[in-house]
């Protein structure tokens, strides 16, 4: 029987190559007079703002611009950003760049509204009323954060992610311009790339997945796969670009309604402790947790296999869908992303520690195709840091 669902995204959705041009026009629909970009200090070193304030002074829109956010950004930056912009009168935030500057203005967007503090925010639906308006430009193809009601930060304190999660943090309007990362370099594409294949993947394998989500995470597999080496190793390719930012996009909107599992649960603490980017973190686990979830669901696997681009005609549906997890390694080791937890850092007298955080987030592993304890998941990071035999029957 199937339950009753909600499928949430932006209020409208802009994409498309030069789409950014429309920004001046859809500050207008939402009556915006005294405009905030919150960006960070690469994007502004970029030149891409012009792309963004042009149409807004065309339109004779005031505007300031604050560089502020930081990489994977802890609640003292949304703390310390908050003092700057209130009450300066604005009515319209626009957030461009990658994930942290997205997630980052979803949130001022509320607290301007709300009378709390950020930290009282965090979990499931603890914001009381809608922010302001806002209009979220993404420069990188991967966190999605554009379509989703998630923002995730670090919290200093203990050191891991943690995630305020509401409808209000969706934004009234998404600008998707695939124009917009043709100078992303390498390493950020392929960390950002492969982040978004997670959330295609992690989506479509979830408890909660539906038929809606299905069909939007299969697409987004499908355009990713076919087009993160030609955006990686040839980034003006403007077709591989475009695939990459709808990609990211549809991953985005996937995620944002079946949500995501263990991959995401156990890189959590290493964001927290580590500071391994989230990008990085999810690729690196995806093999490895996926190695684990195969079975839950073999006729999924076969079919992401399928969307992938291999030819499994003759397999065993088993067969089939090791293909899939064969082909997820091997795209993530083609784009450069480190193979092993040793690479970023971790040792092995760590593991336990970070098993015992992960097992923690259960909102995340309550969504994930097969059940998880303390033991699996530690298990699963010692596969990741090269501990296991191919024999285990844990991880088969």
């Amino acid at each position: 029987m199937m339950g009753i669902t909600y499928f949430r995204t932006a209020e409208t959705l802009i994409t498309g190559t030069g789409s950014i041009a429309q920004i001046g026009e859809q500050a207008k629909k939402l009556h915006a007079s005294r405009v905030i970009i919150i960006t960070d200090k690469i994007i502004r070193q970029t030149g891409l703002l012009s792309k963004v304030t042009e149409p807004l002074i065309s339109l004779n829109i005031e505007m300031d611009i604050i560089d502020d956010v930081i990489p994977e950004p802890p609640f003292e930056n949304l703390e310390q950003m908050i003092t700057k912009i209130e009450g300066k009168g604005y009515d319209l935030l626009i957030g461009v760049g990658g994930g942290s500057a997205l997630d980052i203005t979803k949130v001022l967007s509320v607290m301007l509204t709300n009378k709390k503090n950020v930290r009282d925010m965090i979990g499931i639906e603890n914001i009381g009323n809608p922010g302001l308006p806002t209009i979220l430009v993404p420069t990188t193809s991967g966190t999605g954060s554009e379509v989703t009601y998630n923002a995730i930060f670090t919290d200093t304190r203990d050191m891991v992610k943690k995630g305020i999660v509401s409808p209000y943090l969706l934004p009234n309007v998404a600008i998707v311009d695939a124009e917009l990362t043709l100078t992303v370099p390498p390493a950020v594409t392929a960390a950002t790339g492969m982040d978004a294949l997670v959330h295609a993947v992690e989506s479509y394998t979830a408890i909660r997945a539906d038929e809606l989500t299905d069909g939007i995470a299969l697409q987004a597999i499908k355009l990713i796969s076919r087009s993160l080496r030609k955006a990686v190793y040839n980034g003006r390719d403007i077709k591989a670009r475009e695939d990459m930012a709808m990609g990211s996009l549809l991953a985005g909107i996937s995620l944002g309604n079946a949500g995501v599992g263990a991959v995401h649960a156990l890189a959590y603490p290493l964001g927290g402790r580590f500071k391994v980017p989230h990008g990085v973190a999810n690729s690196l686990l995806l093999p490895f947790v996926m190695k684990y979830n195969v079975v839950a669901n073999l006729e999924k696997f076969s079919e992401i296999a399928k969307a992938m681009g291999e030819n499994i005609e003759g397999l065993s549906l088993r067969e089939a869908a090791d293909t899939a997890v064969t082909a997820l390694a091997q795209l993530s080791k083609d784009v450069g992303i480190p193979a092993s937890l040793k690479d970023v850092g971790v040792t092995s007298t760590d593991i336990p520690s970070l098993a015992e955080e992960a097992s923690k987030i259960d909102r995340l592993l309550n969504n994930n195709p097969r059940w998880l304890t303390v033991k699996e998941i530690k298990e699963i990071y010692e596969d990741a840091y090269g501990l296991v035999e191919e024999s285990s029957t844990v991880l088969v």
